[in-house]
């Protein structure tokens, strides 16, 4: 198993990094609260665990990756009130619609996305010991953590409970002993979902649903837990005064992994600022390994600002550069076959694919750093293309040996997975027609066939490019 370094956010530092119990590594991850359809800014945190759980199974760890569903919560009743759906409905719909998307974006690697409201019972228990070990109170129907029962409370993200006051952060609830005091389970209200309770009906509070899920599935103390930035505090805070306090036992991971914000104009992009793009619309457009590309060409603890008509037109660009030629040497390892005799490579460039591709491990090593590894495709790319044999020459090992950097990526990154090249002399006849039938469609102002055509050759693995009076196509769409 390769060691490696990853940064912990309570500490603070980059250490390395030691299972619980190796080889096996326990992998949680802040999910989804589907309440309305994902946008890119999710997509970044999937694909960012989605190449965490990657890379440590190529490097021979036993990696159990949960991504928890947060499906009942304020927005999901919220939005189930202003629609006139139910807000257990309304989640599954979203749901559905989330999976056929990391379907898409090709993000394989989690085991188990347990739904919030398929642990209730121990939801209920953990609560229970809570409050037998004075940690929780029970007010007016409602249960809450007594905050000030945990000294250690504000230590991931540097918070001063204190400096919750009413009127400022916290609005005052009848019943809290203090404004800063986290809320474990919810009294009813008229039209809500409901479940039975020692202390009434009600239904669960937020961050109590992660801890419970946590701990059945991982028990008391496990290896990494996961989320965007802006789950650090109260959220995560909130789990970690949960779980310790319940159990006794801490701290309650090993390290914390924080994927920075995706932000559009600087500002966080957010469902309920409505400055989002929808993450299907973006696959539907530039295709997953695009998208991908686009969160992998940096650090995941860096925050990543989208620029409508610029990020995904110049990712995919950069892409192409990596997609030809991967596409290129597959499709001559294709022609190959497994056991055609021919050249070998020169020993220089034999070398240098061995070395590019523990390159690119131990970029991953030094805290997933997939910008590093990257960037040492690109390297391997130019140096492929100035010094690249005829490929009709090489032996099936020479195409296999420099086609490994980019069996890599696809292995880990999830990019460059594509079939080998399509031939373009029969493939370009076909589209150049179809290419006609949407000129045609444009001209007479029927945009909506133009954007079908556009549509369905994206899904077919083509992307079409408009550059004023010409249209451009190459091969990356969805599928590919």
């Amino acid at each position: 198993m390769r060691r490696f370094e990853l940064y912990d956010t309570l500490s603070r530092s980059t250490r390395l990094f030691v299972p619980l119990v190796p080889p096996k590594i326990g992998l949680f991850v802040c999910g989804l609260t589907p309440y309305a359809d994902a946008h890119i800014g999710h997509g970044k945190v999937a694909v960012t665990f989605d190449v965490v759980a990657r890379a440590l199974r190529r490097w021979g760890y036993r990696v159990f990756s949960v991504q928890n569903v947060t499906n009942i919560d304020d927005r999901l009743i919220a939005r189930g009130g202003e629609t006139g759906t139910d807000p257990l409905v309304l989640a599954d719909r979203h749901i559905a619609a989330w999976h056929g998307a990391m379907d898409r974006l090709g993000v394989t690697s989690v085991n188990y996305y347990p739904h919030a409201t398929d642990y209730v019972p121990e939801i209920l228990a953990q609560i229970q010991t809570l409050i037998e070990k004075g940690f929780a109170y029970a007010a007016m129907g409602s249960v809450y953590y007594d905050i000030a029962k945990f000294p250690s409370y504000g230590a991931l993200s540097g918070q001063k409970a204190d400096a919750l006051r009413p009127g400022a952060r916290v609005p005052p609830e009848p019943g809290k002993r203090a404004p800063a005091d986290f809320v474990l389970w919810k009294a009813a209200t008229p039209g809500e979902p409901t479940w039975e309770s020692p202390w009434g009906p009600g239904r669960p509070g937020w961050h109590i649903e992660d801890t419970a899920i946590s701990v059945r599935l991982f028990g008391a103390r496990y290896d990494i837990h996961g989320g965007g930035l802006d789950l650090k505090f109260p959220h995560h805070e909130a789990e970690i005064a949960q779980a310790e306090a319940a159990t006794g036992a801490s701290p309650l991971v090993n390290f914390w992994m924080h994927v920075g914000l995706l932000t559009m104009k600087g500002e966080k992009m957010s469902k309920s600022v409505g400055n989002v793009v929808g993450l299907e619309e973006a696959i539907d457009e530039f295709g997953p390994e695009v998208v991908r590309f686009f969160y992998l060409n940096a650090h995941y603890r860096s925050p990543l600002d989208y620029v409508p008509g610029r990020s995904l037109e110049e990712s995919a660009e950069a892409f192409r550069t990596l997609s030809q030629s991967a596409g290129r040497i597959r499709a001559a390892a294709a022609s190959a076959g497994p056991e055609r005799v021919g050249d070998d490579l020169p020993a220089e460039l034999a070398n240098a694919a061995a070395s590019t591709v523990e390159a690119l491990d131990e970029a991953m090593a030094q805290d997933f750093h997939s910008r590093e590894a990257i960037a040492a495709l690109f390297q391997w790319t130019t140096r492929l293309n100035e010094n690249l044999p005829a490929l009709d020459s090489l032996s099936s090992e020479s195409l296999a040996a420099i086609l490994g950097p980019y069996e890599w990526a696809a292995e880990v990154l999830g990019i460059l997975v594509g079939a080998p090249a399509a031939d373009h002399s029969t493939l370009g006849a076909a589209v150049e027609v179809i290419l006609a039938a949407r000129a045609r469609a444009r001209a007479r102002s029927d945009f909506a066939e133009a954007d079908r055509i556009r549509s369905e050759l994206a899904e077919a693995g083509i992307v079409i490019e408009d550059d004023g009076a010409a249209t451009r196509w190459h091969l990356g769409g969805p599928d590919r």
